[in-house]
């Protein structure tokens, strides 16, 4: 790689770390160019030139973040055929990730409708993965997987997760165990 491409990657990469420090602090809706550029130490035409949209500008901020901050991988909850221990294993991963990395994906949560419209679409796409692989073959069809649908994708969301363990002060032990119960008797009605 030339001097030049290396120049190029290297301010990329510097413009999306400074769109990650800024969601994951003041929040996507006070992360304006200006302040990014300023992040960056390049100016606002700096930004454009690497990133022709608000869309690829914050693809690149959340790549950089999720390989810091990997989410669980549902493909390992499909070897359960239990759903109790599907949802018991994937909601203690989920929520003990949530732990972890839950203030600073608490501003992109809040300013969510400042997120651009395809950025959005991918983090819908990983909570449905998630919500699909805990109901496995118990949700698949009918009035009962439409409810175990609905219950594991709110139980994933991380507004769920925030709401019983932050504001209202469960364990996330207890917000996982209440959480599996719920998901079973969405299972029974």
């Amino acid at each position: 790689m030339s001097r030049r491409a290396e120049l190029i990657d290297q301010t990329r990469q510097r413009i999306a770390e400074a769109a990650m420090r800024l969601h994951t602090s003041v929040g996507p809706s006070h992360a304006s160019i200006a302040a990014i550029a300023g992040e960056a130490g390049v100016t606002r035409l700096t930004v454009y030139h690497h990133f022709r949209d608000p869309d690829e500008l914050f693809a690149a901020c959340m790549s950089h973040w999720a390989t810091l901050h990997p989410a669980p991988d549902p493909t390992s909850w499909a070897a359960s055929p239990d759903l109790r221990a599907r949802a018991s294993q994937a909601l203690t991963e989920i929520y003990a990730w949530y732990g972890e990395v839950g203030d600073e994906l608490y501003p992109i949560h809040r300013d969510i409708t400042s997120i651009p419209p395809r950025a959005r679409a991918v983090m819908d796409g990983r909570a449905t993965a998630m919500a699909e692989a805990i109901i496995g073959k118990d949700g698949r069809s009918g009035g009962r997987g439409r409810r175990l649908r609905s219950v594991a994708g709110h139980l994933v969301s991380f507004g769920t997760w925030r709401s019983l363990v932050v504001e209202q002060g469960l364990s996330a032990g207890e917000a996982v165990s209440l959480g599996v119960d719920w998901l079973i008797g969405a299972s029974r009605a």
